[in-house]
């Protein structure tokens, strides 16, 4: 053991023991007796079911990150990096195709041991509280296809990133950057395009009193909307929401249709309100952008560390490689990782807070409250979080604070 692996020890350990601290005050923060500016929202009833729900889901939690500690705890302690590594040297000499097999069997081994987890979570907690509607063929058809997805274009993306650190040197981090840019604005504007129709049938919204009010709103705010959306999500949950993505002309809105069967015109015109909100003040733009920045200071901090013998050493392997100096890196980068996260989170509470003012001011301030309500009550959401988990964790402002917002502002 050399400091360097003691420090990669002593972060992962820290990083679990205050998410458990957090995850303790959010636990101790819940109310026994329903909160005055809760009613309206939750019953007596429902609101002890949304605390078993929190409870049951916290708990669980606690025991699969426990799990994945223990399990990358074993992995440095006994070598198992440096095993992959010896394993991946045995089959190839290319560093191309070393770094995908590395990367490949670590995310291969991981996701299979999360799979009991994902079962448990999805078939046995979501079923008990009524929000399961996934079959398990949908289950097994969704893991195939994100793994899938993940080889292709993840590793896409990773062959073409270890190229240009053999072929470009110290500049890799900008031509990196450059082409993880690309991507990232690529994905943003046809995500909703390419990726969701995998997974979900897209429907355009029909003609009816629905769309003839957004049609209606969204002229009276000059927002010209070509691509509205149903997305299909009753297939897998009961669970409702809705979405804003891509730029420019390619920009559409989401709407699940467990959003659209549980409100009404006004609560959905108001949602959709919201969203547009979001365009309006370019926070998908902001957002694209502050992603791309985050990029490119870790890909810099990146290209500082590597070819450093000692990343090796930590992890106990003899050899230093492109792949191995990644893992590494990523294990030391966690601190900065969350500070960043935190950043984002308090960026996009305060989007929220904005998308919601415009809504109130260009439609209707009541009718964002009351579906702001039925969201939080059908999903059983937690109404009295922590303010430090607030904090560290949440990008959207907790219900309570974004009601008494709408309502005195």
């Amino acid at each position: 053991m050399n400091i360097l692996f003691l420090v990669i020890v002593l972060i992962i350990i820290v990083d679990f023991l205050s998410n458990w601290i957090l995850d303790y005050l959010n636990l101790k923060n819940l109310s026994e007796k329903l909160p005055e500016e809760a009613k309206g929202i939750y019953d007596e009833k429902k609101y002890k079911e949304s605390q078993r729900y929190y409870k049951t889901n916290n708990n669980f939690s606690m025991i699969s990150s426990t799990f994945s500690l223990c399990l990358l705890l074993l992995m440095l302690f006994f070598n198992g990096f440096a095993y992959v590594d010896a394993l991946v040297r045995n089959y190839t000499s290319s560093p191309i195709l070393m770094t995908l097999f590395f990367f490949g069997i670590l995310a291969l081994f991981s996701d299979l041991l999360a799979i009991p987890f994902a079962l448990y979570r999805t078939f046995v907690i979501e079923e008990k509280f009524g929000f399961n509607k996934t079959t398990l063929k949908t289950f097994c058809l969704d893991k195939i296809k994100g793994c899938l997805l993940a080889g292709i274009i993840g590793g896409g993306l990773l062959a073409l990133i270890t190229w240009f650190y053999l072929s470009a040197g110290t500049y890799f981090w900008l031509i990196s950057w450059a082409a993880i840019s690309i991507f990232s604005i690529f994905m943003v504007m046809f995500y909703t395009s390419l990726i969701v129709p995998l997974f979900n049938q897209l429907t355009p919204l029909p003609e009816g009193e629905l769309r003839s009010a957004i049609e209606g709103y969204c002229k009276t705010v000059g927002f010209m909307l070509k691509n509205l959306f149903v997305l299909d999500s009753s297939k897998r949950s009961t669970k409702a929401n809705a979405y804003f993505s891509g730029l420019g002309a390619k920009k559409k809105i989401v709407l699940f249709d467990t959003l659209i069967a549980k409100h009404t015109t006004d609560e959905l015109v108001a949602v959709l309100a919201h969203e547009v909100g979001h365009f309006k003040m370019k926070h998908t733009l902001i957002g694209t952008f502050q992603s791309i920045l985050q990029t490119g200071i870790m890909l810099f901090l990146l290209s500082l560390f590597l070819g450093n013998p000692a990343l090796a050493h930590a992890l106990g392997v003899e050899h230093s490689s492109f792949y191995i100096d990644i893992l590494a890196f990523g294990l030391l980068y966690s601190p900065i990782s969350h500070v960043m996260g935190i950043l984002s989170n308090i960026i996009s509470r305060r989007h929220e807070f904005q998308a919601d003012a415009y809504a109130k001011r260009t439609y209707d301030g009541a009718a964002l409250q009351s579906a702001l309500k039925k969201l939080a009550s059908d999903n059983l959401s937690n109404l009295t979080p922590h303010p430090a988990y607030v904090f560290v964790h949440y990008s959207h402002p907790p219900l309570l604070e974004r009601l008494r917002r709408l309502e005195n502002h």
